[in-house]
């Protein structure tokens, strides 16, 4: 199927290279040999592509604002209605469950600026697709890994990391297994709904850094106390560190087909 690709960053570029009939569309220069446009999605003019009657699209961007009002004005500009939309979130709807496994099942609370308007979209979304009738598949995205986003650069300069005690369940994925998970998500006997994704395996973040460096021939990251990192850290990481919860991906193996490599394997891919 003729899909669109909104968004061709670090995961939608790899969407792209991988699926035949597509076209991405972003607000920055892309350097590829793929069909692509340079489309800005805050200040649409004229759509760029005419889709045919039988498409797709792929919706990476992130949100603008408390609301997504860029993904209102894209919604709005495209040219026709598309049969297939699936929509990147974020598992950071779930807010902080205090370590609890969670399915797709659970209730959204949303917890901090990042999460909140994701939880718009997806509400935009779903009230959209009804109406017009689209095939909708949001998945819900955890922290993404990949080569150039291991954080070697930060175990390089010394920076610390959190003591394994006060470590909370990690939940992430490699770049390329989330790109599979969308071209799963983009195929027409794909059932409509929210699919977690994710690794499966939820060792913290500071198992995480460790095994970069022991990867890296790194010498190992400095742990601090949770205290010491509330006054090193910047809210952003603090506030990503601080949110607990181990996400269940089952349906994710089981209905998208996907089976994602391991952290270990995905960061030597990366290295």
């Amino acid at each position: 199927m003729f899909t669109l690709i909104a968004g061709t960053g670090y995961t939608g570029r790899r969407v792209l290279v991988r699926v035949p009939d597509a076209v991405g569309l972003s607000r920055s220069p892309v350097d590829t040999t793929n069909p692509f446009h340079q489309y800005d999605f805050d200040a649409p003019g004229p759509f760029p592509v005419a889709p045919p009657d039988d498409f797709a699209v792929l919706y990476t961007c992130p949100p603008d604002g408390d609301t997504d009002q860029r993904l209102r004005r894209f919604l709005d500009a495209l040219p026709a209605t598309p049969a297939r939309f699936v929509y990147l979130g974020t598992t950071g709807v779930y807010g902080d469950c205090h370590g609890a496994v969670v399915t797709e099942e659970a209730p959204v609370n949303p917890d901090s600026r990042m999460s909140r308007p994701r939880v718009d979209a997806e509400l935009l979304l779903t009230g959209w697709a009804e109406s017009n009738h689209v095939a909708l598949v949001i998945l819900r995205v955890p922290g993404i890994y990949g080569p150039g986003r291991l954080g070697v650069d930060r175990i390089r300069a010394g920076k610390p990391v959190l003591n394994e005690a006060d470590a909370n369940p990690g939940n992430r994925i490699h770049v390329d297994d989330l790109a599979t998970c969308c071209i799963a998500a983009l195929a027409d006997d794909v059932p409509p709904g929210i699919y977690n994704v994710g690794d499966g395996d939820h060792r913290s973040s500071t198992w995480f850094a460790d095994e970069v460096a022991r990867q890296a021939n790194l010498p190992e990251p400095s742990k601090i106390s949770r205290a010491e990192a509330e006054e090193e850290f910047s809210p952003m990481r603090l506030a990503f560190l601080s949110s607990s919860r181990r996400v269940d991906v089952t349906r994710m193996r089981e209905v998208l087909g996907v089976t994602p490599r391991t952290p270990e394997e995905g960061i030597r891919d990366s290295l």
